[in-house]
């Protein structure tokens, strides 16, 4: 129904999000080398790489012997299943993703950013205990960030393009926009949706970036900010 086009609420602490860019760029060049495979090398690459419950609980080998299970708690979430994917998490990631690297720095960012997307995994696994598809995507760490956010800049306001009658550029509180967005993820869990979106992944990683943002924050950074 929406999708963040910028925020209006400007770095202060480090001079350019170096880690922030690098994830997007790592994301999207794994992203064309996957794509540069033919179909089934792109899909053994989904089982390769991505977080298979039955595989990380043991009860399946491997796919590949040299990799340790609990590795695909992260390099799951470098791996998309098409364009769409890939560029709508890697949207929300350059508009939300430069103000948590800010406010927590470029080291703690990086450990923030791979910790969610273990969380997320670890939530998706946790109701998918007999799950034998590959979790991929970078939306459960990306959650993550949008969690930091709405904590640390409730009141930022956010451009989104909304979809009312027709797409309309408006800007809202980041409270309100990002509220709506975890609500939905609840809504899609209660009601029992079945299409494939990994929703207590998305839950889980929200959830990560609420615990850890007070916790990696640099000293100064208030929390509720973003007037």
């Amino acid at each position: 129904m929406f999708l963040p086009l910028h925020d209006s609420n400007p770095i202060r602490h480090v001079d350019f999000p170096i880690v922030n860019y690098g994830l997007i760029g790592l994301t999207i060049l794994v992203f064309l080398i996957q794509s540069s495979l033919p179909p089934s090398g792109f899909d053994q690459a989904a089982i390769n790489f991505g977080m298979i419950p039955i595989v990380v609980r043991d009860l399946y080998p491997q796919p590949l012997p040299w990799l340790p299970d609990w590795a695909t708690l992260v390099t799951y979430a470098f791996l998309h299943a098409d364009w769409l994917h890939l560029l709508t998490n890697m949207l929300f990631l350059w508009v939300f993703g430069d103000n948590i690297e800010d406010a927590l720095g470029h080291i703690k960012y990086f450990v923030f950013y791979l910790t969610c997307a273990a969380a997320a995994a670890g939530l998706h696994l946790l109701f998918n205990l007999s799950g034998n598809g590959p979790l991929i995507g970078a939306s459960g760490a990306v959650a993550g960030v949008m969690g930091a956010y709405v904590l640390l800049y409730p009141h930022a306001r956010v451009f989104v393009l909304a979809r009312i009658v027709w797409f309309i550029p408006l800007p809202v509180p980041a409270f309100w926009m990002l509220g709506f967005w975890i609500a939905s993820q609840f809504f899609y869990v209660l009601v029992g949706a079945d299409d494939g979106v990994a929703w207590w992944a998305h839950i889980g990683g929200f959830i990560a970036g609420l615990v850890l943002a007070p916790l990696l924050r640099r000293p100064g950074v208030r929390l509720f900010a973003g007037r």
